[in-house]
């Protein structure tokens, strides 16, 4: 059975949102890079929240092959969680889930293949620890107190 594996950035004091917001990028250091690349190395899919989706639509299409995670995400299937958003998805590889959560994800968990990632998707992660579905959480702490998010 394949893993869930879901990654986040996070402020000290526990906010995690858009880069725009709080400018984490600052905070990637080679560590953090080699850890992030080490996550994407072993998955080959993506599961994403309707926000994180709508952001990464916007941003990673754009980006070349030099940029970190842009081949993975652009070429990766994207499966996205959403009740609002309706097909065709305008992302390449980018599916809907629609219905019981929980047997989706089973579902996709089930498929061969490497890891299933989420990176990002605060609301979906919760989701998923909700229903025991996470099997692993990465938590990259960033060196800032944002105060609200």
């Amino acid at each position: 059975m394949r893993r869930l594996v879901a990654g986040l950035l996070m402020s000290l004091d526990g906010v995690v949102g858009s880069p725009n917001i709080w400018g984490w990028p600052r905070y990637m250091d080679d560590e953090m890079s080699q850890a992030i690349a080490a996550g994407v190395a072993e998955a080959d899919t993506v599961l994403l929240g309707r926000r994180t989706y709508l952001e990464f639509a916007r941003i990673w299409p754009g980006q070349g092959s030099d940029v970190p995670m842009a081949d993975f995400l652009n070429h990766s299937p994207k499966y996205v969680v959403s009740t609002t958003l309706r097909t065709p998805l305008a992302w390449e590889n980018s599916h809907l889930l629609t219905g019981h959560l929980a047997q989706q994800v089973k579902n996709l968990k089930l498929q061969a293949g490497k890891n299933i990632l989420v990176p990002g998707s605060p609301r979906l992660v919760a989701s998923l620890l909700a229903e025991g579905l996470l099997d692993q959480m990465s938590l990259n702490i960033c060196p800032i107190v944002v105060g609200s998010g």
